[in-house]
């Protein structure tokens, strides 16, 4: 597939599944309103790669940071206030890091997706 057809393979640390879902979501756009959905999530996108970095400093740092980073301020004062859920809580999100990212990936195309639909 060639870079200009599929803009997404670009992205760092991007899974086939994320692409998928990608794809899915901006079947209904026009091109200008792709290419302004694609500005708009890359912009709010979270990389796997800095997802295991938040994890990591949520771990050793800042618990909780991790949960701060992709919008679960609830979550992340809870593991903040119990030192990352006696740890436990900070060693499964650092072993789920991809998954995290993932689900926050899925909710920032939602708003992007909404967001490009109304501006063009």
């Amino acid at each position: 597939m060639d870079m200009y057809q599929n803009p997404y393979m670009g992205l760092s640390g991007i899974s086939p599944e994320e692409i998928g879902f990608l794809q899915q979501a901006t079947v209904g756009l026009t091109e200008n309103q792709q290419k302004y959905f694609y500005m708009i999530y890359t912009d709010k996108r979270k990389s796997p790669q800095d997802m295991l970095i938040f994890c990591i400093v949520g771990l050793f740092l800042v618990p909780g940071l991790q949960r701060f980073m992709v919008g679960q301020i609830g979550m992340g004062i809870l593991y903040l206030f119990t030192i990352g859920l006696c740890f436990i809580g900070s060693i499964v999100d650092l072993i789920n890091h991809k998954s995290l990212a993932l689900e926050y990936n899925k909710k920032m195309a939602y708003e992007s997706f909404q967001i490009a639909k109304m501006g063009n």
